[in-house]
């Protein structure tokens, strides 16, 4: 543990780094068991950083305490969003990315992922992001503070390959939402791979696959 943050590197002297955000009410655990089949594809030994959310009340769960990268009142974006929370994960975030930095590994050796609000996290910090990233991960998500995005995206992240993937029967965050991201990303000209796959609000074996596929490409 290190950080509040789960870590499992796939061999020694890892030379890449994927920080990966859980969702709403899980924690670092939550994808630490897919770790051994995407390292069986990897072409390089990498350190997976799974950082634990602060736990706190959330307004949609009836304010129950849990944790969360912010808190939510509604899933369609028509009520105010938790804008300081945003900003607290959002630095908090950029510390990991500084902190692996700082122990050898470059930004652009490093993928920001998440998968829900997690995934609403790496495609608001890794879009604003000061340094070249690897890639950005974004699964099961849609943007938060959409209309800020134009204003506040920054030119270092242009280039850099963007993953996102959604349930077609996902009934906890609409299709609709995640496809409304994409479309802002692709106007706004990111490199976009877009998958959906027949699932909730889930990963599906598929989806690891395709993962997995492109963890390679980015991290070679």
């Amino acid at each position: 543990m290190s950080r509040d943050a789960v870590e499992v590197e796939t061999g020694p002297q890892p030379t890449g780094t994927v920080i990966w955000l859980h969702g709403l009410g899980a924690d670092g655990h939550d994808f630490e068991p897919i770790v051994p089949e995407l390292a069986a594809r990897a072409p390089r030994a990498l350190r997976f950083v799974f950082p634990h959310a602060p736990l706190r009340p959330v307004t949609i769960n009836n304010g129950y305490v849990m944790r969360a990268w912010y808190d939510i009142t509604a899933i369609d974006g028509r009520r105010a969003e938790d804008e300081p929370g945003i900003r607290a994960s959002q630095a908090a975030i950029t510390q990991l990315i500084e902190h692996e930095s700082a122990r050898g590994i470059a930004p652009a050796h490093i993928v920001l992922a998440g998968f829900s609000q997690g995934g609403a996290m790496a495609l608001f910090t890794g879009t604003r992001y000061p340094q070249r990233l690897a890639g950005i991960m974004a699964l099961s998500c849609y943007q938060v503070l959409a209309a800020r995005f134009d204003a506040e995206r920054g030119a270092a992240n242009q280039s850099t390959p963007v993953f996102m993937a959604h349930g077609t029967q996902d009934p906890v965050v609409p299709l609709a939402l995640g496809e409304a991201a994409w479309h802002q990303l692709q106007a706004a000209g990111y490199p976009v791979e877009w998958h959906t796959y027949g699932m909730p609000h889930s990963v599906c074996p598929q989806e690891v696959t395709d993962i997995a596929a492109w963890l390679r490409r980015v991290l070679t």
